[in-house]
């Protein structure tokens, strides 16, 4: 574990904020700056190439947006985590996003440490989002009358879903249930495809939204 370091995609349509954001990341020594695009098509294109850990993704962009580009992304490489990046929290794009695949979402104006803890918390497949856009997708699930009971889940399934619902890692949860990080993964999975959800992030604001997160 020792020296590796995780590697970053940027993209962007600005070349000032891709610069920005590359003369930070590149002073800490646990993140590399791999690549940079300017455009969505750019990004899928890089993507396949370099086979990033972490895409930083623009949502507003030419010839193909970040929404378009997080979904082609994750469709051909399901294991490259993405955290969007966006000048402002807007409902349709968080949503967007969400479905789309994305794991995390920071605001531009976000502090630089902010922008790399959202890099770190996605490489280990945890959750970072802005509190304005948790506010956003914990108000869609409450409304969202389409999305199945927790009545599916076994009862270690609840488990693990109470425990991302905290935030834990699928390593953190093998430890706390003493289990293997693989069978954690595959609970994780399962809950997905039971309450037909589409991401990590929306299984973490279903089980804070019914109240199956554990208090310790």
């Amino acid at each position: 574990m020792e020296g590796a370091r995780i590697r970053v995609l940027l993209v962007d349509d600005h070349g000032v904020v891709r610069r920005g954001l590359r003369g930070y990341l590149q002073l800490l020594d646990d993140i590399e700056v791999v690549g940079e695009a300017e455009n969505g098509l750019r990004a899928v294109e890089l993507s396949a190439e370099l086979n990033p850990d972490v895409v930083l993704m623009d949502l507003v962009m030419p010839q193909l947006d970040g929404i378009g580009a997080i979904t082609r992304i994750k469709a051909a490489q399901p294991h490259v985590q993405v955290v969007a990046l966006t000048s402002f929290i807007e409902e349709e794009k968080v949503t967007g996003g969400l479905e789309a695949g994305a794991n995390g979402f920071i605001l531009k104006d976000a502090d630089a440490d902010d922008v790399a803890a959202a890099i770190r918390a996605a490489h280990h497949d945890e959750i970072h989002l802005d509190p304005a856009a948790a506010r956003i997708l914990a108000r869609g699930l409450r409304h969202g009358s389409d999305v199945p009971p927790s009545g599916s889940l076994t009862e270690r399934e609840l488990e693990v879903l109470g425990l991302v619902g905290r935030g834990r890692s699928n390593k953190e949860i093998a430890t706390e249930l003493g289990i293997t990080e693989r069978t954690a993964r595959t609970h994780v999975s399962n809950i997905l495809g039971k309450l037909e959800l589409q991401s990590r992030t929306q299984a973490a604001l279903y089980a804070v939204e019914r109240k199956l997160v554990p208090d310790r």
